[in-house]
């Protein structure tokens, strides 16, 4: 009966692994919520900081901000958005994917690029491909503030500012649902200039200690919202496709269990049936 033992082995390994990726969908299940909690609180502030910035463009128009300056572009800013752990599906391998098919594009176009990176797995990829990565936030952590972001985004803003790179964008897994999370490339610079450059509205705010200060410091604060957004988003993407992950995986344990105590019984009544066999030929020989 030594088959039948390797199988009960199998078995019962196959069972430890079953409560393990079970915990670990719970798991992810209940971080997916939070992190749909704090995605949902972080778009409060966005809307209102852009329609603050759209009052802004129409109420001073002669204003040229250094963000809405769209140049030839010679050199581009990726930032790169992914998690620290894997097991969560084919999560980083879609934006890793789309980041590099962005980088080729540009190669083909003869725009060199610096890459900004946040989370541990694109840090370590990149890293790999001995990629130009001038600035880096890894780990990110579960639940990651607008502090833990604001050293990369400050460097590819000044990059901009000072006309080291024309163009920034930034890729990240953008969160549907629980079930659908999509990599998608989003243009963060040059911003794009308003439609309506009048005047729109009669009033306008009290500025201290200068508008231009103020307007130049909301636009900061608008870019660092909207990265910081995007990383919000993929760590909702991030439990979410663990979730699904862990949840196929617990259900092929399953599969592969009943397959295997199907092959147990199998083997268990072959061997009754050989014995029964001996028996009645060592009778028959008596």
């Amino acid at each position: 009966m030594a088959q039948g033992k390797e199988i009960r082995s199998k078995i019962k390994s196959v069972q430890s692994t079953q409560k393990i990726t079970r915990a670990m969908q719970m798991v992810a299940a209940a971080k997916m919520r939070k992190a749909q909690e704090h995605m949902q609180a972080a778009r409060p502030y966005a809307d209102r900081i852009l329609a603050v910035m759209s009052h802004f463009r129409a109420a001073h128009p002669e204003y040229r901000h250094p963000y809405f300056a769209a140049r030839p572009v010679r050199r581009a800013g990726l930032l790169v958005v992914s998690s620290d752990r894997g097991l969560a599906g084919a999560l980083n391998a879609n934006v890793l994917r789309v980041a590099v098919g962005c980088l080729r594009e540009w190669q083909e176009q003869g725009i060199e690029a610096d890459i900004g990176v946040y989370g541990t797995k694109a840090a370590t990829y990149f890293r790999r491909l001995r990629a130009p990565v001038v600035a880096q936030a890894a780990p990110l952590g579960d639940r990651p503030p607008l502090s833990a972001i604001l050293g990369v985004v400050k460097v590819m803003l000044d990059a901009y500012c000072e006309g080291r790179i024309d163009r920034l964008v930034v890729v990240f897994n953008r969160f549907q649902n629980a079930m659908t999370q999509r990599a998608v490339i989003d243009t963060v610079l040059p911003l794009p200039q308003p439609q309506d450059q009048a005047l729109a509205h009669w009033w306008d705010y009290l500025y201290e200690p200068d508008a231009r200060s103020v307007i130049d410091e909301a636009f900061d604060r608008y870019i660092e919202t909207r990265i910081h957004g995007a990383v919000l988003e993929n760590q909702a993407s991030e439990q979410a496709a663990r979730m699904v992950a862990m949840r196929a995986a617990t259900d092929n344990a399953g599969r592969l269990i009943g397959d295997l105590r199907l092959a147990y019984n199998k083997a268990r009544q072959a061997a009754i049936t050989q014995e029964l066999a001996e028996i009645v030929s060592g009778a028959s020989a008596v």
